[in-house]
């Protein structure tokens, strides 16, 4: 046996001499060390070895073991030494060569229109703040004056969660029913709150099911319209120009009494009339109005001394009217040719 053992680990190295690739190597190994390999076929005839023999057979066995072993894996090292040099070298990179163009991004024009509005919100001391988007319908609409069954509710028909108690938030006004309530009834509130908002739409392709809506809220004592009106005028004029002329028309919001819609100044015709602002010189931007007394009540406000206006407005609305957008889906797409149109300094 002893002679058979020389045989086999003088025939195997002599054979890994000239193997030539990884594939023959492998075929090496399962002959000489596989399950069905010559030197397992000794190992299983340690049986008919005599007891006193077995101790040095077996000593021999693992011998020329580990020396097939250890240069079947030396010539594996160096086939994939090999392998890796030759990747390396059909790879290399000649770092002297000019760089190649790396295009950036422009900002999203829908979040830096908010960042432009929250801009002149802050610089008349107005905070902004977050809430949830997964809303309690009492936040959303009950604590603003639209309790169930209102018709009022069919115009805000949202995503519901659980048993209609939970939704996406149909609105951002749910953060000032919170502002006002943490705010316990007693002190002025001056806040934005800009974030997504959510409303079934299937019916309208003009419309999307989650839009950017940016909500703003005044409490104080003795709040008019006038100074609602003046706010307007301030952002209007710093979102589309110092020529931007205001108005206000009537009309009905269940959590504001009066309410209005907020127009601007068509800024293509300057008011003379043309298609964006279908020939009324006005492009509606908002609605607004005084804070409904039933809503400053059920925040914890008593109406008969604090007062205070609200308004709101979807960001892509004003960004498509800034900007000349014709369509909303491309505040939502990656293709940096539409976004490079408005990477731009503006005056």
């Amino acid at each position: 046996m002893k002679d058979q053992l020389e045989k086999i680990k003088k025939q195997t190295l002599e054979t890994l001499a000239i193997v030539g690739d990884l594939s023959a190597l492998n075929e090496l190994r399962v002959k000489v060390l596989g399950k069905s390999g010559e030197l397992t076929a000794i190992l299983r005839g340690m049986r008919d070895v005599a007891p006193e023999d077995r101790p040095v057979v077996g000593a021999l066995v693992n011998e020329v073991r580990s020396a097939i072993e250890e240069a079947i894996s030396a010539k594996e090292k160096a086939f994939k030494d090999a392998a890796l040099a030759a990747k390396l070298a059909s790879e290399s990179v000649d770092v002297t060569l000019p760089a190649l163009e790396i295009k950036a991004g422009a900002p999203n024009i829908l979040e830096k229109t908010i960042e432009e509005v929250e801009e002149v919100f802050m610089s008349m001391g107005y905070d902004v703040v977050d809430g949830p988007e997964i809303e309690q319908d009492h936040f959303n609409f009950e604590l603003l004056n639209i309790p169930k069954g209102h018709p009022a509710r069919d115009a805000q028909d949202t995503f519901y969660i659980e048993d209609e108690k939970m939704l996406l938030r149909s609105q951002t006004s749910p953060v000032q029913a919170r502002t006002m309530l943490a705010a316990g009834g007693d002190k002025p509130i001056r806040m934005i709150c800009p974030g997504k908002t959510y409303r079934r739409d299937a019916d309208d392709a003009t419309h999307s099911h989650q839009f950017m809506q940016i909500e703003g809220l005044l409490v104080d004592k003795n709040i008019s319209l006038a100074n609602l009106k003046a706010t307007f005028d301030v952002v209007a004029k710093k979102l589309f120009g110092e020529n931007c002329q205001t108005r206000f028309r009537p009309s009905y919001y269940q959590f504001t009494e009066p309410s209005v819609e907020t127009d601007v100044s068509c800024f293509v015709c300057k008011g003379k009339g043309c298609s964006l602002c279908k020939n009324t010189g006005w492009l509606t931007i908002s609605g607004a109005g005084m804070v409904h007394p039933n809503v400053l009540r059920n925040c914890g406000y008593d109406p008969n001394v604090w007062s205070g206006f609200a308004f709101g407005f979807g960001a892509e609305r004003c960004a498509m009217l800034k900007y000349g957008i014709s369509d909303i889906r491309k505040f939502y797409m990656t293709d940096l040719r539409e976004s490079a149109n408005f990477d731009r300094r503006e005056d």
